[in-house]
């Protein structure tokens, strides 16, 4: 995941960074206004800051999204309600008020890039997702079908299966998983994980297999059908 950071406090774009790439994002990170729309490298979120030195945020925000879709979260020390709704009205995805954690921003990147996906045409036109030939996943129905039969899961069980299998083969982290399912702030025991874990391996036998990863999360993967090449 590649984001680009248009940010000139040096703290806060620092502690940032490091958090977004401890978690596997690809951070690329500018200080003005004019650096971001210069940048010419692909990135799948901008995450931008109001208050820059040589031009308003607001003005970046409206020209990038005049070039194209990618999905822009502002982050500022700007909490008045104007500036959140001229923001969002000039093409903001989302808006996060400073002070705020990395697990925070982290798990509204996720949210913006799930809502994008779901409202995307081709995922429209394509219909629900399939892995494998007995796996289907219809995000916009939240219904799952195994051989064409659905299968009835519980809403944190069907929202732990669309995450995973957001990326197949990825391995995830207890703190990835607990902040994309649960809550940025879920401050409880991660025990839940591994009950809904066991109850989508007993559900996905032979469909899904689920890896766990001792000391750090899960891994997802499509069970091959016996007879592909």
């Amino acid at each position: 995941m590649r984001v680009l950071l248009v940010e000139d406090d040096e703290p806060v774009a620092e502690s940032l960074r490091r958090g977004l790439v401890r978690y596997g994002f690809e951070v690329e990170w500018v200080t003005t206004g004019g650096a971001a729309l210069r940048h010419q490298g692909p990135y799948d979120v901008v995450l931008l800051d109001l208050g820059l030195p040589d031009t308003d945020g607001l003005d970046v925000c409206k020209a990038l999204r005049e070039r194209g879709d990618v999905p822009i979260i502002v982050i500022s020390a700007r909490s008045d309600e104007t500036d959140r709704v001229v923001g969002l009205e000039l093409g903001a995805d989302d808006y996060v008020s400073k002070p705020f954690g990395v697990r925070e921003v982290i798990a509204r990147i996720r949210a913006v890039l799930r809502r994008v996906q779901a409202r995307a045409p081709e995922a429209a036109a394509g219909g629900p997702d399939r892995y494998g030939s007995r796996l289907t996943i219809d995000r916009k129905a939240a219904r799952v079908h195994v051989d064409g039969a659905e299968v009835a899961l519980a809403p944190k069980e069907y929202d732990l299966l669309a995450f995973l299998t957001e990326e197949p083969g990825a391995l995830m982290s207890r703190e990835q998983i607990m902040e994309a399912v649960w809550d940025a702030n879920w401050f409880g025991p991660t025990k839940t994980l591994d009950v809904h874990v066991a109850a989508l391996r007993r559900k996905f036998s032979g469909v899904v297999a689920i890896e766990a990863v001792r000391g750090v999360g899960f891994r997802l993967e499509i069970v091959k059908d016996p007879g592909a090449s």
